[in-house]
């Protein structure tokens, strides 16, 4: 008679067991390494969420707004440095931006922009003239009636220039402007450290989970 042959049992392969295992698959980790990698991607080119912190801005977008800008308007760069793979569109008069603050880059600043690349920016009495025109200031408001003489303390406020916008350059204001530090007192915003366009506010409240301006929720910047 032969010999019979040995059984032999194999263990079936088995599942990660538990919430743990279940969050460890295979699948759920590509699907997460996707989802983060998109979203950089995202915030990088396209769109990045920003928090209103001051009221330079005043009325146009007020402390405790948090908006979105288009990264993707004025052309992608490459993360970290002023290279950019193409150039989209150029900031035009009354964009509001957001850029790289000049004298600390490690901070963003948003303005609107009054003044392009050739312009001679001149504020006489809080009265803007550009290229010795009058400046149709629509978006400007004025809440201290009195004016700062030229070579007193803060004088650039509501008497400046004339200078004229450099090449590559741009001149920009707070719309609150008597409470705004802006390119009056430190110079001009490099078109290169541009992050991009404000336009849109998706959400608002005066402090964390405090006074929730729902009505401001949606409203597109102008």
């Amino acid at each position: 008679m032969g010999k019979k042959q040995k059984k032999t049992n194999s263990a079936p392969a088995t599942k990660p067991k538990g919430v743990l295992g279940s969050l460890l698959s295979r699948e759920n980790i590509e699907a997460l390494v996707i989802a983060i990698a998109l979203a950089l991607f995202i915030r990088t080119f396209i769109v990045q969420a920003f928090k209103i912190p001051s009221g330079s801005m005043q009325p146009t977008l007020l402390i405790g707004d948090h908006i979105l800008v288009n990264k993707f308007i004025y052309g992608i760069r490459v993360p970290f440095t002023d290279i950019k793979l193409f150039d989209a569109n150029t900031p035009e008069r009354g964009d509001v931006i957001v850029f790289m603050y000049p004298e600390d880059e490690s901070k963003d600043y948003i303005k609107r922009v009054i003044g392009l690349p050739g312009d001679t920016i001149r504020i006489t009495d809080k009265q803007i003239f550009i290229n010795d025109s009058p400046f149709n200031d629509s978006h400007g408001v004025y809440i201290d009636p009195f004016i700062i003489r030229r070579g007193d303390f803060n004088g650039n406020r509501d008497n400046f220039g004339p200078v004229t916008v450099p090449p590559g350059a741009l001149f920009v204001m707070g719309d609150n402007r008597d409470h705004s530090s802006d390119s009056r007192f430190w110079g001009f915003v490099d078109i290169n450290k541009v992050r991009g366009e404000a336009f849109i506010i998706y959400w608002s409240w005066e402090s964390p989970f405090k006074n929730f301006r729902f009505s401001r929720i949606g409203r597109l910047i102008e």
